[in-house]
């Protein structure tokens, strides 16, 4: 549940320099930004922390803090505040959803795991906190395997939400996971056709994707990770080109880590930027200002709710450790 009152981020009272007047409300209140890589690349110069899901869990659980500014979307921001109850959380857009996390309604959901009464909730982390308070693990794409193989191997598992990465846990595991049936409209707009075909004009290049991609494109990847493991990756390779199968917002976080090195972001179906979360997007610098400079919009949710979704993210912190 969300509760806001924000002002235009169009208001004439907006700073000229952003990245100074950021700096300074994160003094007065005692704020951490955190970011993640899919962010605008200015929202990702002002941040403390830039990261991928288990990394910003891990800051949002640790931050000494007293506003936790989330600049990425609705699930993650509140993560933050299942972690943190006592802590004034932020959005800079409550419109900033996740697609994934909508294909998973709370009551459909509820049903389904009804149907599955012996089974064990492995929920990955792009849902709400309803879901998560369904859930007996949080996981993310760094450690859904990791997680999965220390489950006993005669215990049923539902893996929620996304197929496409239930699928690749599925195969790296060997295990037979029940699988819900949602998906990620940005890492199922990319076109095979389209990266053979940028693969032909880059020989030379390695194909990289996020294990949310549809089958067979993951077909043509010679490294499948996390946004950091892509990351680290690129970094650690020798090679010098590289087609990212994953929301292009990572590239610009390769581009300052690893000068010198040619990052191609995989295309989508249509004649459309359609590899960009809409959702990531909706967040700028302007409306990062102005959430901070007004403490609104604040993350709120039922307490049960709250205490609920805690388990299973304490439990994935605990088993990733």
């Amino acid at each position: 549940m969300f509760t806001s009152v924000l002002p235009k981020p169009s208001s004439p009272n907006t700073p000229l320099d952003l990245f100074a007047a950021i700096n300074e409300l994160k003094r007065e209140l005692n704020a951490v930004i955190l970011a993640h890589y899919y962010q605008e690349p200015d929202i990702q110069d002002v941040a403390d922390y830039i990261g991928d899901s288990l990394g910003l869990s891990r800051q949002a659980a640790s931050t000494n803090a007293e506003v936790i500014v989330f600049a990425g979307v609705h699930f993650m921001a509140e993560t933050a505040k299942i972690l943190n109850p006592d802590k004034l959380v932020l959005l800079p857009d409550l419109n900033a959803g996740c697609s994934l996390a909508d294909t998973c309604p709370p009551a459909q959901f509820a049903a389904f795991k009804a149907q599955h009464p012996d089974h064990i909730v492995v929920s990955y982390i792009n849902c709400s906190a309803e879901i998560k308070a369904m859930s007996d693990i949080i996981c993310t794409s760094s450690n859904a395997v990791k997680l999965i193989e220390q489950i006993p191997q005669d215990q049923p598992i539902i893996f929620a939400p996304d197929k496409n990465l239930g699928r690749y846990v599925m195969q790296q595991t060997g295990r037979d996971l029940v699988l819900w049936q949602g998906s990620c409209m940005v890492h199922e707009t990319f076109s095979e056709k389209k990266l053979v075909q940028l693969k032909m004009a880059h020989p030379g290049a390695d194909i990289i994707a996020h294990p949310e991609c549809e089958e067979p494109v993951l077909h043509h990847a010679n490294f499948i990770g996390s946004t950091t493991a892509l990351l680290s990756y690129v970094k650690d390779s020798d090679l010098t080109q590289f087609i990212v199968v994953t929301e292009p917002g990572i590239i610009h976080q390769m581009e300052k880590q690893v000068p010198g090195k040619a990052f191609i972001p995989a295309p989508s179906t249509g004649n459309c930027a359609c590899n960009e979360c809409p959702h990531m997007r909706l967040n700028t610098l302007e409306k990062l200002y102005w959430a901070m400079q007004t403490r609104q919009p604040e993350i709120t949710m039922p307490e049960e709710i709250r205490v609920a979704a805690l388990k299973p993210i304490e439990a994935m912190l605990l088993m990733s450790a």
